[in-house]
């Protein structure tokens, strides 16, 4: 990597390397989009009628780690993960991307 991505494609690309990562340990993925609709948030989750969710994230203008803490917890949350499962699986997702400083595809 050079050190120069766009925003868009390095979210593109965490959001292939989290799904995959979530796939292997069976939890279901959230669609991502970003920015929210909701004014004023950094992260916003909608549930669906199927049983799925929409993880919206800003990704313009913040900081990379903070971004990709929103997404792995937007993917906690969706699956209803709590105490330690919730830990385990934020650690194997933290891993999969290389914990903030994941190099492009």
């Amino acid at each position: 990597m050079t050190g120069v991505e766009s925003p868009s494609l390095r979210f593109a690309n965490a959001v292939r390397v989290l799904g995959v990562e979530a796939r292997r340990h069976g939890l279901c993925m959230p669609a991502f989009r970003s920015p929210p609709r909701l004014e004023g948030v950094a992260r916003s989750l909608r549930r669906r009628a199927d049983g799925g969710a929409t993880v919206a994230v800003v990704v313009r203008g913040r900081p990379w780690p903070a971004v990709l803490a929103d997404m792995v917890e937007g993917i906690v949350v969706s699956n209803g993960l709590h105490g330690a499962e919730a830990s385990r699986a934020r650690a194997r997702l933290w891993s999969a991307v290389g914990d903030g400083e994941m190099a492009a595809a």
